[in-house]
């Protein structure tokens, strides 16, 4: 959508005939939207440091309250609240399962775990630091970031509820962390790389999520909301950003507007 503003005279205007007297100028703003194919690719930054990864932070957390965030805690908490009736049994009905079901959700403890998951994380910024690849440290500084921005969210959620776990180990079962932490990472592999690219971050999230009601660690209300915390850590980091303007002159009658030209991340 484009739109003309009359401003002052800020600068020098090249008339198009010597005795012709312009008194003011227009910019000309754009919006000009990305590339479909481009869409769900975040802008790889110019920097991609350690200063960077803790600047980034910080905008994520001032990026943390906003609508959309609010819409998926409340979608997050109303699913939570309407799986709560069966939380004394899924888990039951889950363990009751053969041996080869109990052996495959065994890993899961272990590929949800918040040092595996930083250990993976840092090791793909660091491949993408040394080897002079910006997309790939892009991603690993995202991903770190979704990690540090989960832990922000649900550490305070633990003590806050102090709800006891189903096994009676510790009161920190409400929300996963498990279940958050894996679905941060998910958000942000969808947004780097595409739906077709996040399939198998996402089954593995959910996998991890089903690991820890067969384990009897967590109810299901727990990783639902979860999976819906980790949403929110991997859309802020993701998906807010600073819009990108430029600034171009373009011939007008009577003179030279500049055309303002937003581009949005």
């Amino acid at each position: 959508m484009s739109f003309t503003i009359p401003v002052l005279l800020v600068g020098m205007l090249l008339p198009q005939a010597p005795s012709s007297a312009v008194d003011s100028a227009a910019v000309v703003t754009q919006d000009k939207k990305p590339d479909d194919s481009q869409e769900k690719k975040p802008p790889t930054p110019p920097h991609t440091g350690v200063h960077a990864l803790l600047d980034g932070f910080k905008e994520d957390v001032r990026h943390l309250p906003s609508k959309p965030n609010l819409y998926l805690a409340l979608l997050g908490g109303g699913l939570a609240a309407g799986v709560h009736p069966v939380d004394q049994t899924f888990n039951l009905r889950l363990r009751s399962q053969s041996d080869l079901v109990n052996d495959i959700f065994a890993p899961g403890k272990y590929f949800g775990d918040t040092p595996e998951q930083m250990a993976l994380s840092i090791g793909t910024y660091a491949f993408g630091r040394i080897f002079d690849k910006p997309k790939v440290s892009h991603l690993g500084m995202d991903l770190l970031r979704a990690q540090m921005v989960t832990e922000l969210l649900v550490e305070p959620i633990k003590f806050a509820t102090h709800r006891e776990r189903p096994d009676g180990s510790n009161h920190q079962s409400f929300p996963s962390g498990h279940a958050a932490i894996t679905f941060a990472a998910a958000t942000v592999i969808e947004r780097h790389l595409g739906w077709k690219n996040s399939v198998l971050a996402y089954a593995i999230a959910s996998y991890v999520a089903a690991s820890r009601l067969h384990d009897n660690r967590h109810y299901l209300s727990d990783v639902v909301f979860g999976a819906a915390v980790g949403s929110i850590a991997g859309r802020t980091v993701v998906e807010h950003g600073r819009e990108m303007w430029t600034f171009s002159p373009t011939p007008v009658p009577g003179g030279v507007a500049i055309m303002v030209i937003r581009t949005p991340q």
